[in-house]
Formats: C-alpha cells, sequence, structure tokens
C-alpha cells in the first residue's frame, strides 16, 4: 500500500490528533490531580513523550505532501468527544485512563498499521511504544488498591466504561473514514475474530496488571 494512500494519511491523521489530545490532557491531569510534585513531574514528562511523537507524525504528514491540520481535522470531533465523555474525576481515575483507556484505542491503530508501507509501519510502532506509561500506572493504582481494597470495584466500572467509550468512538470513526476502515479489516483478513481475541487478551492483561478484573 503507497504510503500517500488515504487509508494511510487517515491513520497518521488520527495518530497524530490522539497523540497531540494525549499530551493535552495528560499536562492538565498532572496539574488538576497528581497529588505530588513527584506525580505532577512524572506525567509530565508522559506527556512530553507524547508530543514528542505528534511532532514526528506531523512531520511525516507533512513529508507526503498532506497539510497535517488537514489530515487531523476528520478525527477533532469523535476524539474530543470521547475525552469530555470520560474525563476522570481524580487522579486513580487518571490512571487508569491513560493506562486501559488509551491502551485499547491504541491497539486499534496498532493492528490497521500491519499492512502499510515499512516505513509508516515503524513510525507507528515508534510512536505507539509504552513510554514507561505501564510501569508508573501500575504502580500507583496497585499501590491505592492495596492501601484501600475498596478502590477496586470502582476502578472496574471506570475501566470498563473507558473501553466501551472508545469502542463507541472507534465505529463512528470508522463509518466516516472508509479507508482507514478497510486498513483494518485487511490488516485482519479473514480472521476478524482472531484481532479481536488479540484486543480482548491485551485489555485483560492491562486490568490484570491493575489488580482489576476486566468484567463482562
Amino acid at each position: 500500500m503507497s504510503d500517500s494512500s488515504p487509508g494511510v494519511v487517515d491513520l497518521l491523521g488520527v495518530l497524530a490528533y490522539a497523540e497531540l489530545t494525549a499530551f493535552l490532557r495528560l499536562a492538565e491531569d498532572a496539574t488538576r490531580h497528581a497529588p505530588s510534585l513527584t506525580d505532577r513531574a512524572a506525567l509530565g514528562d508522559l506527556a512530553a513523550t507524547e508530543y514528542a511523537h505528534f511532532r514526528l507524525l506531523r512531520d511525516r504528514i507533512a513529508s507526503l505532501e498532506v497539510d497535517p491540520e488537514q489530515a487531523m481535522a476528520p478525527f477533532v470531533g469523535p476524539l474530543d468527544d470521547w475525552h469530555a465523555q470520560t474525563a476522570p474525576g481524580d487522579w486513580l481515575e487518571a490512571l487508569v485512563k491513560a493506562y486501559v483507556g488509551t491502551g485499547i484505542a491504541l491497539d486499534f491503530y496498532r493492528e490497521a498499521a500491519a499492512g502499510v508501507d515499512t516505513a509508516t509501519r515503524e513510525l507507528v510502532e515508534e510512536v505507539l511504544a509504552d513510554e514507561g506509561r505501564s510501569q508508573f500506572a501500575v504502580e500507583r493504582v496497585s499501590a491505592a488498591i492495596e492501601a484501600d481494597p475498596t478502590q477496586s470495584g470502582r476502578l472496574a466500572l471506570w475501566a470498563r466504561r473507558l473501553v466501551g467509550e472508545a469502542l463507541s468512538q472507534g465505529q463512528h470513526v470508522a463509518a466516516a473514514r472508509p479507508e482507514l476502515a478497510k486498513l483494518l479489516i485487511e490488516a485482519a483478513g479473514e480472521d476478524i475474530a482472531r484481532m479481536f481475541a488479540r484486543l480482548t487478551e491485551a485489555h485483560g492483561k492491562r486490568m490484570a496488571a491493575l489488580g482489576l478484573t476486566p468484567g463482562p
């Protein structure tokens, strides 16, 4: 597949806006919810990494002679809606969102990148690298649950809501951007069920790492 095909541009566009909003949200969460300066600084470091990823994607889109803002524009509404509907109420909810909610969304993009050109696929893998988000969230959420086991139930419900909203917004994006949906379908081939099994397994592992149950 050409690196300038509509599907590839859509993939780069949605990832670029996802990374830009991740940067903005993590910076906001650091200011609003972080319980200590150490936590604020750690979340700020993660936010800076997300911004660096955004710049890589923006530059890649520009190198294809496509306006980055134009490439991102179709995804502003769906992603902004998701963030508005899943605004965390406290520090632990912010961490679960950064790890579980964002994680399953990025899994979809990783699957979609399986069938694109090598340069694009390598860039997608680079910007989707964990960069310490998992360890940061797991350590703090696990410690909080150990200190107060009653947190487990509400955070498990919160995680399920995040995933449900992410899947819903993903469906809206796929409906609006058929070339992006085509990438995902072509990458899965005839084995859509196995792809969703991989996504479900990855989600289950994230939940388990936090000490939460995936639920139905």
